[in-house]
């Protein structure tokens, strides 16, 4: 959890989960009411019924919370009827996350919020999953056969949860190899391939458009950060203050250089582009620009209190020029991060914060993505976001959106029940 020393000084802090069994007289009466919330967003009353199960399963002490021995533990569970209802019925998902956002808007709401968007991965054995290919596994750290969902996500002074998700296909699932499998697990037929920032750019702009949440920043690691799909996204929003980690190599001038538009001839047509003026005018490396910056120029900071004592960065930042291929893109805040000692790391964020911006706010944002390791923490712990056993696309969308509710409903009982506190999830019994 966030220790109390990285509060100091910050925007807001973001509070620590705390609510135990004992401080909730009626658990199922109230996750009976909670889900009442979405009755109409299902045909019919047997789906709706089955996923009420399915979620009470989800709180359980069950060693795996997969739909077989949740059906086979819960009352009047039956282990078809759950799966039809989480892999083949039809459910109303976008009133579904319009509700809930509402809900969580609510609840953890703030004009300051930061909405953040990251990646997680579900290893899997297998090739008949949807989506599941050898690709890069966070929770793993290495390549591994898995599924990765994008996932967006709110933090505030009240508590954080998750919004939003979106099952990464890689390219090769949409190729004519595939099309059987494609079929098998029901994907779509207009689904198209997208990057991983493109559907982060697809759940921003969703959430933009449906103002149910406030929010002031907008969070996210480098494979959204180097994105220009999301970047710009983003920044249409021009209220909006994104700081975004950024590779080691990306490559920018700490003075905008001059350009050119230089004439040339291509198969006897006459052209146009634009080109740097001058020699030894060419973009330096973020790494670069921070190795040879003074020491005058660091500022150590306290972020965490570790097992043995207070963990410090050194934080620096510079207005800069980002390049985009060779030539000058847009102005920025280049963040830089580097570990104490005489052979720091380093790690770089840019942002669009107004030029009045204070160190200590991007010290802030750069440990803000902790409320979302917290949520996938939290939803695969305690309630089986990484143990689903279903295959077809409906499947793993209808499971992670039933994680998303599970955890915030803990949320929602811990404002409701206001100041009593504990050290461990409500489940119930």
């Amino acid at each position: 959890m966030l220790p109390d020393c990285r509060k100091e000084g910050d925007i807001f802090s973001i509070p620590k989960f705390d609510v135990e069994s004992e401080d909730i007289g009626s658990f199922m009466e109230e996750l009976r009411a909670f889900h009442g919330e979405f009755r109409d967003c299902f045909l019919r009353n047997e789906t709706r019924e089955n996923i009420f199960r399915y979620m009470v399963g989800q709180f359980s002490e069950l060693e795996r919370k997969s739909i077989e021995p949740i059906a086979l533990s819960v009352e009047n569970g039956s282990v078809r009827s759950m799966q039809r209802a989480v892999s083949d019925a039809v459910w109303d998902e976008d009133k579904m996350i319009g509700r809930y956002h509402g809900l969580v808007g609510e609840d953890l709401g703030d004009p300051q919020g930061v909405l953040i968007f990251d990646e997680t991965g579900f290893q899997k054995k297998g090739r008949d999953s949807v989506g599941v290919a050898k690709q890069y596994c966070g929770s793993l750290g290495k390549v591994e056969n898995c599924q990765v969902g994008v996932f967006a996500a709110y933090a505030s002074r009240h508590g954080y949860a998750l919004l939003d998700k979106r099952l990464f296909m890689p390219e090769k699932w949409f190729t004519d190899e595939y099309e059987v499998r494609r079929k098998k697990c029901r994907v779509p037929e207009d689904l198209e391939f997208k990057t991983k920032p493109q559907l982060a750019a697809e759940m921003f702009e969703g959430l933009q458009d449906s103002e149910d949440l406030p929010f002031k920043y907008i969070v996210a690691d480098s494979n959204y950060g180097n994105s220009p799909d999301f970047i710009e996204s983003v920044e249409k929003c021009i209220d909006k203050t994104y700081f975004v980690s950024i590779p080691l190599g990306t490559r920018c001038w700490l003075k905008r250089p001059i350009t050119r538009t230089k004439q040339y001839r291509y198969k006897g047509k006459l052209r146009f582009k634009e080109v740097i003026e001058g020699t030894g005018k060419e973009p330096v490396s973020v790494l670069k620009i921070a190795r040879n910056l003074n020491d005058f120029f660091w500022y150590r900071r306290k972020v965490s209190e570790g097992t043995k004592g207070p963990i410090e960065y050194e934080f620096s930042k510079r207005d800069v020029m980002l390049s985009k291929e060779g030539l000058p893109w847009k102005t920025a805040w280049l963040i830089m991060k580097r570990t104490v000692g005489s052979n720091p790391t380093y790690s770089f964020f840019i942002s669009n914060a107004p030029r009045s911006t204070r160190l200590k706010t991007f010290v802030w944002l750069s440990g803000i993505r902790w409320a979302t390791e917290q949520c996938f923490e939290e939803t695969k712990s305690e309630l089986g976001m990484d143990q689903y056993e279903v295959r077809k696309f409906a499947g793993w969308n209808h499971h992670m959106l039933t994680c998303m509710l599970a955890h915030f409903f803990l949320w929602h009982l811990k404002i409701r029940l206001g100041e009593k506190s504990s050290s461990h999830y409500a489940l119930a019994a």
